[in-house]
């Protein structure tokens, strides 16, 4: 297959670019078919959110053809879309395995009314509207005073449940003793501890990745939810190869990362500009740098492949022509065929709306003292597993710009003559260290994490602002140049990207991808919360459990809600079997 850039076909619209992969001949259709196809299952813990709560969601992207995880996308996205198809959320997910997690909560702002919640990878779209996952929600702002696309006769929404605290079948309630969900009783008191055993009797054949949820059966009606065996039957006949002829656009897998492309056109003539090095950087102590090469149309392309947790991107190009560069938009799902199934609900509920609410409201009034927590991540590795040397400018007596910095504390780091005569920064090698021929590459100078393509304008720099110099002397390659090393500087406050102007490039804003968190466990046992109300309507929460052994016990606490609640098992095995358990016990 040869290489992308030069067959990715991008359209302008006024300053930003849409980009999809055009199919130039056969052996490219053929290549691109190999690549599965993509499904989405995401386990919700409700279909019916108020204003005040929390929408918790789990993402399973899996090959269409077998069922099983761990696809050939890196990112997925779960949106939020009212009825005039506008988003009132996108997240990004980093997918590990082929699962992500997530959360949104539901603030004053937010309109009542019927929503779809879809969830997709760019790969999947590919394939329309049809492969992509969608699930309707109902929002419930009691805080309005228009109510009129809830209210009403219920005989036009399919999508009502008759009343939720109707028993569900016996039948739909176990998966044929593959795996089964054990509560130590049957009922409970308000504030008492459950403990639950997940029981796989099957061995290997139940292991696999999951989600569990337990959570009070609503009072209200809402819209009939999908679990992973409903999600399976109903996404059987999504299209399992890509459905696409020569000549056709795609959007691009993000197999190895975020895709981030762009063009680089001359800044006078408008022209497209081919085979220029574009040098992408954002920002931070653990700072990414990576680069790309534009093809004859003056495209390029790069991936994000580690985390990062910097909003700032910066694009430049590298030599001293006078260039525009035009970042690229992925084109958003079409919403034109987008159908919602009204929501409605009669006016006998408005009690159980009232309490409902004023739960809400005593349980966010308390949120400091229930915090959920971010799970730590590891961040990208900006020297590629190289030790630098560090130099903490405050050991030393200080020197006013960054030049005689460098000549006075660092003698193996200076500026060089070139024969441009534009003055560069030169690592000397370390000889003791390293088995290398003699170079006279020039070293990579990055301050706050940011690319800097022209070192000789930063001789007078302040030094004063100067926190750590950090030194890495082994050689690298960054697109088609080579480097002797990397000078990274930080400043005190780390603030250089902030006020950083420069020729030929483009900063703009990403989005970051969702943060793993660790959702709060209400603990009863020691009377630290005696004082405070409880009225959780999610009990627990665990979006990333994976089976592997007889026998997984989890404990959690009742609230101070008395009622029936539901004991919720989704996922899949390990060979693409899904798994849809339901388990009641009471609180009384």
């Amino acid at each position: 297959m040869k290489r992308i850039t030069t067959i990715i076909a991008l359209m302008i619209l006024g300053s930003q670019l849409t980009a999809q992969y055009r199919i130039d001949d056969g052996s490219e259709l053929l290549t691109l078919q190999k690549v599965p196809m993509e499904k989405m299952y995401v386990h919700l813990s409700s279909t019916l959110l108020f204003s005040g709560e929390y929408l918790y969601y789990k993402a399973y992207c899996m090959d269409a053809r077998t069922g099983r995880l761990n696809p050939a996308s890196s990112v997925a996205y779960v949106s939020l879309i009212n009825a005039s198809g506008d988003e009132i959320f996108n997240h990004k997910l980093n997918l590990n395995q082929g699962m992500a997690q997530g959360d949104f909560f539901v603030n004053t702002d937010i309109p009542s009314g019927t929503y779809k919640l879809m969830g997709y990878t760019r790969w999947m779209q590919n394939g329309g509207l049809e492969q992509l996952f969608t699930q309707d929600i109902a929002i419930l702002n009691p805080y309005r005073s228009d109510q009129s696309v809830l209210l009403g006769s219920g005989s036009d929404s399919t999508a009502v449940l008759p009343s939720a605290g109707a028993q569900t079948p016996e039948s739909t309630l176990t998966q044929g003793g593959l795996i089964e969900l054990l509560p130590d009783a049957s009922l409970y008191e308000t504030r008492s501890p459950v403990l639950l055993d997940v029981r796989n009797f099957k061995g290997r054949l139940g292991h696999g990745s999951y989600s569990l949820l337990v959570r009070k059966i609503p009072e209200l009606p809402e819209p009939q939810g999908m679990g992973a065996e409903d999600f399976s039957r109903q996404y059987q006949s999504v299209s399992q190869v890509l459905p696409k002829d020569i000549g056709d656009s795609i959007y691009l897998p993000e197999q190895r990362g975020e895709l981030i492309f762009g063009r680089v056109l001359n800044a006078d003539t408008g022209e497209p500009v081919p085979d220029r090095e574009i040098i992408l950087s954002i920002p931070g102590e653990d700072f990414i740098l990576t680069s790309a090469r534009s093809d004859t149309d003056g495209y390029f392309f790069s991936y994000l492949r580690k985390a990062y947790e910097q909003r700032q991107l910066f694009f430049q190009v590298t030599d001293d022509g006078n260039y525009r560069v035009l970042p690229g938009r992925v084109r958003q799902v079409p919403m034109d065929e987008l159908s919602l199934t009204p929501y409605r609900i009669e006016s006998t509920y408005e009690e159980a709306i009232l309490s409902r609410s004023t739960y809400n409201q005593l349980e966010n009034a308390y949120f400091e003292k229930k915090p959920d927590t971010l799970a730590s991540q590891e961040m990208a590795d900006p020297f590629e597993g190289g030790v630098p040397e560090v130099i903490e400018l405050d050991d030393y007596t200080r020197f006013p710009t960054f030049q005689e910095t460098l000549i006075e504390i660092l003698n193996f780091v200076g500026y060089r003559n070139a024969p441009d005569d534009k003055d560069y920064i030169r690592v000397a090698q370390d000889f003791e260290t390293y088995d290398e021929p003699y170079n006279d590459d020039p070293a990579l100078l990055l301050i706050d994490g940011v690319f800097i393509p022209d070192p000789e304008n930063y001789k007078t720099f302040n030094a004063r602002r100067i926190k750590t110099i950090r030194v890495l002397r082994d050689p690298l390659s960054m697109g088609s140049k080579t480097y002797q090393g990397i000078v990274a500087v930080e400043t005190f406050e780390k603030d250089f990207a902030e006020g950083y102007s420069f020729k030929n490039g483009f900063e703009e804003e990403i989005r970051l991808p969702e943060p793993l968190k660790r959702y709060f466990r209400q603990d009863h046992s020691d009377g630290q919360y005696d004082r405070i109300p409880d009225f959780r309507q999610v009990l627990f929460w665990e979006p990333m459990l994976n089976i592997e052994s007889p026998s997984n016990t989890f404990s959690f606490y009742t609230s101070d809600l008395p009622g029936t609640y539901e004991i919720v098992l989704e996922g899949f095995t390990t060979y693409g079997k899904p798994i849809s358990l339901r388990k009641r016990f009471e609180v009384r």
